[in-house]
């Protein structure tokens, strides 16, 4: 198989090589041989291993191949004429490393117990197999197939990818002829598409059979975590489309028959060939009438298909209402009536009890000092009507006899200056004496002042009366 399908001259091919590549001295190293064992030089061992193991990944997936031989390597590798001595050790150290394996050791570790062999031989049929497998023999062979493990491994999510975004994926299964026109893109040939197919067989996500001399391949779906087998309703549901399409065909060859009658029918005419076009008018008719019986055939399977779609719609609901009256039933176990009447009893005692103590808690604060209450509010107005009479300043009280008319205050009756307030002591604690005494000393001291400055006395205050 080559490593790059359509393409018979791989010397042609330009990989993208490393900045190395242009080193002549580095690249002679890279190009001489392997030492017989690696710890002669361990370090020159894996060096040229580290080269050459990205570079050959790195090119196989430019190329869009996942299977790699010696001869092609060879080829594609050249540099100056010179070919690379060591690749064959580099193809056995990948091989040891589980960076690639031979097609025949890949296909043959698909799980037995999940297909068996005779399917698996459906998809290994392409593959080459060599003498050397069979031999056993240690050397690599020019042109022995190793699988890429990495590159088939992307090439399957890939293929898988492509399949669920396509208008197939409604469909449980599908022809090879059919995948393999899907994925075109994707596997550039018939063995890429085997080998991405024994991969994903490998995880579980693809199974393939055989039906009437026909293989046939089924995915797993979104919601499923692996395939599962095919069944009797996938094959009768697969018979079912494949007649739709089929039908579908030839009712589309009908009516593009039935068009050519007509325009030959329309030709003769203008040539004046009546019957001729009479004739084709008449097959024309009987075209026509095939294709409706046709398109009827091709409706009622149209509606069969409708009704098991609906029906795996309505399977999907019923496993959907199954699971919840089971979560329903598990959750609601311990829960009955009774019970709930009886919690709800339990709480409205408990909520009457917390208002009588409440209501108790309350009256005994009120209550606890032992006074009556009328009593207190008897006490409360007392001290009211303290404050107010503290608050409005002491007036003497009026008298009670009228004043004399035009009399001197000698001539004032002792009752009336009996009536008369007392006059208000000092609030200072300053006698009268201490006053006059006060009043002398300001008088002399003003006398002594006018009299050495000279000066006449301005006005001096006089002295109370």
């Amino acid at each position: 198989m080559s490593i790059h399908p359509g393409r018979e001259d791989v010397s042609r091919l330009s990989p993208e090589f490393p900045p190395d590549w242009a080193d002549d001295e580095r690249m002679s190293f890279l190009f001489s041989a392997f030492k017989e064992n690696r710890e002669v030089n361990t370090a020159e061992w894996d060096g040229k291993m580290d080269f050459w193991t990205p570079l050959v990944i790195s090119t196989c997936r430019r190329l869009g191949a996942v299977c790699v031989n010696l001869k092609e390597l060879n080829q594609i590798f050249q540099r100056k004429g010179n070919t690379p001595l060591g690749l064959g050790t580099v193809i056995q150290g990948m091989a040891r490393c589980g960076k690639v394996q031979k097609e025949s050791e890949f296909a043959a570790n698909v799980d037995s117990g999940w297909l068996s062999w005779g399917v698996g031989l459906l998809l290994v049929r392409p593959i080459k197999w060599t003498l050397s497998t069979l031999l056993g023999s240690s050397r690599v062979p020019l042109e022995e197939s190793f699988v890429v493990i990495e590159l088939v491994k992307e090439k399957a999510a890939e293929l898988l990818n492509v399949y669920r975004r396509s208008p197939m994926a409604s469909r449980a299964l599908l022809s090879f002829q059919e995948l393999r026109a899907l994925c075109t893109h994707v596997c550039q040939d018939e063995t890429t598409l085997c080998l991405a197919l024994l991969q994903l067989q490998r995880e579980k996500q693809v199974t393939v059979s055989l039906h009437e001399g026909e293989k046939i391949v089924k995915f797993s779906q979104p919601d499923q975590g692996r395939v599962s087998p095919v069944s009797d309703v996938d094959l009768g549901i697969y018979q079912l489309q494949r007649s739709e399409k089929l039908l579908g065909e030839r009712v589309e060859e009908l009516g593009q028959e039935a068009e050519r009658c007509r325009d030959e029918a329309r030709a003769l005419l203008r040539e004046g060939k009546k019957s001729q076009a009479l004739r084709c008018l008449r097959g024309r008719k009987r075209v026509e009438k095939r294709a409706d019986s046709l398109y009827a055939q091709l409706e009622t399977i149209k509606g069969i298909l409708d009704r098991i779609a609906h029906s795996q719609t309505d399977r999907l609901v019923m496993q959907a209402y199954q699971a919840g009256v089971a979560a329903l039933r598990v959750s609601l176990k311990d829960v009955t009536v009774e019970r709930a009447e009886s919690l709800v009893d339990q709480i409205q005692e408990l909520c009457d009890s917390q208002e009588e103590v409440n209501q108790t808690l309350a009256g005994a604060a009120l209550d606890s000092s032992g006074v009556d209450t009328d009593e207190l509010e008897e006490e409360l107005k007392t001290l009211l009507d303290e404050s107010a009479a503290d608050e409005q300043p002491a007036l003497p009280e009026v008298p009670s006899e009228p004043l004399p008319s035009g009399g001197a205050p000698s001539a004032l009756s002792d009752s009336f200056l009996n009536s008369l307030p007392t006059v208000p002591r000092s609030p200072f604690g300053i006698t009268d004496e201490e006053l006059d005494r006060e009043l002398s000393r300001l008088t002399l001291t003003d006398t002594g002042v006018s009299q050495r400055g000279g000066i006449s006395p301005v006005k001096r205050p006089e002295t109370a009366q």
